[in-house]
């Protein structure tokens, strides 16, 4: 009871000193202040009343608490007396006051009141989140349903990897390989090919076919693999210090010609031809192979969509300059890749500008648009020259997400993102859209980096020392897709020093081809060298060998060197020994032979050829083959003599010798 007395006393003392004061430094015409104070002190049977009325009159704004407590207890003790309604009070309360209603309760301070309505940001923080353009409002928090990643109904029609078409048409390696070049380029290969070596050479040209082109096509490769692309061809042919395979399949001569008539187009245009169509040598060619490649391999969840630089310093009207770029100078090429296999299933080569010079407006959002058609379910990542806000909306649209760095130039973006004072370092800021997640991360101070996603849809941030946001790191694993196709192209390119940017593109197509025809057949025989590390090279050297060994068979001239005739007599005995083998006999061979019902006398032995290892006769049914070592003359089909002629021909087969 003394201390709230003491309390009282001392509010009494603090508010006689202020007037005080007030009233020496103010003079009002009106009085200004009064300051009432009534204090009457009651005894009644040895006890004290203490009635004290303080009101508190401030003009300048700040506020007081009033208190009017008049303490008195029915046995004489103190009682509290309050004002009753009717009273006229001096001013109108400020704050409300909060009274007990029950004994024996005292004021807690951790409590808060549920009834208090939430904060909401002040003007400047929600003009902060406010994109430059003040088309995008960003808010700082994710509202509780859109927290995580996109919903998991959103999934990938089609099965990662290799097509049915691939897996039944790749049985070996070079037929892997040969996929990407089916019989319409072929025969645009063959034909131009020789109607340019009609044209330099006249009459004394000699028409080339596939196995010719495939020896050429083989020997590229293979100095792609030796790291031998620039060295001179009088090197690689030399009988001291070049390759033995070099001079094995051809010479130098022939070689040299074969380069210099190697054509898939009419080199004498049409006037104006040039002009209209900047990409008219290649188009032809080039839009056949692009639309092969998504014939053969379904992509995984991720897609990398970016550009690689084919070298190039020769003359070309889409020449470009790109500073970043290892060789600076040459052909840029757009490509969608697998973000984990890094395969190439879509490429479109920049023309630059149009005709009439005016630059093309959103061009990034138009390149992965075009790159990714026909896909869904997908993750596209890209680098800052193509992430916008309008990208994600559109790939939204068509059921897919983006993840990709941002321009600080954007206008769609928020400024409390794009300062960097007083941020510390590993720090990160997060804003939202109801599509959009966009992270600013400081790797170092004074330096952020602006990320936006449509995946993902919180703040989630890794718990290692760089605290890196979720954003970042899916970022990370797929961003490389096409930069690493770009690295292991050059790594082994089949690229030569010529002077006609066609023959570069086309290049770049042997190169591609080849990486992925090594993704098909990886994932198709999974345990194909499966603890060695350098398959790529494996493959090369495997596909060049194939390549090179059918023109090889039938040279007819033979090298001077011991080690290029020792590979040239292999091949060939090789060949013959194949020829010689029974080959696998087709299912409608078989079953044209079974319906065959002629009966045929025995005559004696048959002339028929008796190889020493026996099989089963491939015309009886499975459970009466007979065990017989006689073979077709013609087509090699072990043959038991109830479905043999005298001269040991099959039924199919000596119908075909009598017409």
């Amino acid at each position: 009871m003394k201390r709230r007395f003491s309390v009282v006393e001392s509010l009494v003392r603090l508010f006689e000193s202020r007037e005080e004061e007030r009233h020496a430094t103010l003079h009002t015409s009106d009085g200004c202040i009064e300051e009432e104070k009534c204090a009457t002190l009651h005894t009644s049977d040895g006890c004290i009343e203490e009635e004290s009325d303080a009101t508190l009159h401030l003009s300048e704004g700040w506020m007081e608490e009033e208190s009017d407590a008049t303490l008195h207890s029915s046995d004489g003790w103190m009682e509290e007396e309050r004002y009753l309604e009717g009273e006229a009070e001096p001013e109108e309360e400020l704050f409300d006051q909060a009274s007990e209603t029950e004994d024996n309760t005292e004021f807690d301070p951790d409590y808060h009141s549920t009834d208090e309505e939430e904060e909401e940001d002040p003007p400047d923080v929600e003009a902060a989140y406010q994109s430059k353009n003040w088309n995008i409002l960003w808010t700082s928090t994710t509202p509780s349903e859109r927290r995580g990643r996109l919903p998991s109904h959103r999934v990938i029609k089609m099965t990662p990897g290799p097509t049915r078409f691939a897996c039944s048409n790749a049985k070996d390696i070079i037929s892997t390989f040969e996929l990407f070049f089916p019989d319409d380029i072929k025969k645009i290969l063959i034909e131009m090919s020789n109607l340019e070596g009609k044209r330099v050479f006249g009459k004394a040209w000699k028409n080339l076919d596939w196995t010719d082109i495939q020896a050429y096509f083989g020997l590229l490769i293979l100095a792609g693999v030796y790291r031998s692309h620039h060295e001179a061809l009088s090197s690689l042919w030399n009988g001291v210090s070049g390759r033995a395979i070099f001079r094995a399949t051809m010479s130098l001569n022939t070689f040299t010609i074969m380069s210099r008539i190697f054509c898939f187009y009419r080199r004498v245009a049409g006037p104006g031809r040039q002009k209209d169509d900047k990409l008219a040598p290649v188009r032809d060619i080039w839009e056949k192979w692009v639309q092969r490649l998504p014939l053969l391999y379904n992509p995984g969840p991720s897609i990398t969509v970016d550009e690689c630089l084919v070298p190039f310093r020769g003359r070309c009207p889409f020449k470009q300059y790109m500073p970043s770029k290892p060789s600076k100078y040459g052909i840029k090429i757009w490509a969608a890749c697998d973000s984990s296999s890094s395969y190439a299933w879509n490429m479109q080569i920049y023309t630059g500008k149009a005709a009439d010079r005016k630059p093309e407006k959103n061009q990034g959002m138009r390149v992965v648009l075009d790159m990714t058609s026909g896909l869904q379910g997908h993750t596209i990542t890209c680098d800052n020259f193509f992430t916008s806000y309008a990208l994600g909306e559109e790939l939204l649209r068509r059921k897919m997400t983006m993840i990709g760095t941002v321009r600080s130039n954007k206008p769609e973006l928020p400024p409390a993102l794009l300062s960097v004072k007083g941020r510390a370092r590993f720090s990160s800021m997060f804003a939202f859209t109801e599509t959009h997640a966009l992270v600013s991360y400081c790797p170092r101070k004074n330096k952020n980096v602006l990320l936006m996603s449509t995946l993902h849809r919180d703040a989630a941030i890794s718990n290692k020392d760089h605290k890196k946001p979720e954003i970042i790191l899916d970022y990370n694993k797929t961003k490389g897709g096409v930069d690493n196709l770009d690295k292991l192209v050059a790594t082994y390119t089949c690229q030569r020093k010529i002077n006609r940017w066609p023959m570069v593109v086309f290049f770049n197509m042997l190169d591609v081809s080849a990486y992925n025809s090594l993704v098909l057949w990886t994932e198709i025989n999974p345990m194909w060298n499966k603890q060695k590390c350098f398959k790529r090279r494996l493959f090369l050297e495997e596909l060049g060998e194939a390549l090179v060994t059918p023109f090889m068979t039938r040279r007819q001239t033979i090298p001077r060197s011991l080690a290029s005739q020792n590979m040239v007599k292999e091949a060939q005995a090789g060949s013959s020994e194949n020829e010689a083998s029974p080959k696998e006999v087709p299912y409608h061979k078989v079953m044209e032979a079974r319906a065959c019902t002629v009966e045929v006398k025995e005559t004696g032995p048959s002339p028929a050829s008796t190889p020493s290892k026996r099989k089963r006769c491939q015309v009886c049914e499975s459970k009466l083959g007979k065990k017989t070592n006689m073979t077709c003359s013609k087509c090699n089909m072990y043959i038991c003599r109830s479905h043999a002629v005298i001269t040991s021909y099959c039924y199919p087969c000596n119908k075909r010798k009598k017409v």
